[in-house]
């Protein structure tokens, strides 16, 4: 029971931040976005390796 509830709390906060993130966020600029694309690669190059390290250790 304690892990439905559980659940129910998580998809209703995800649900509630989806909601508020739709209605005031700003559209991101096509710099802002070229910036992202060039970083993203490799900041999940380095959570692959993190992990890696840390399934090893």
């Amino acid at each position: 029971m304690n892990v439905l509830i559980i659940l129910a709390v998580l998809f209703s906060a995800l649900a509630l931040v989806v909601i508020l993130l739709e209605r005031f966020a700003k559209p991101v600029s096509e710099a802002q976005q070229a910036k992202y694309s060039k970083i993203l690669p490799i900041l999940v190059f380095v959570m692959l390796i993190i992990a890696l390290i840390n399934m090893l250790v």
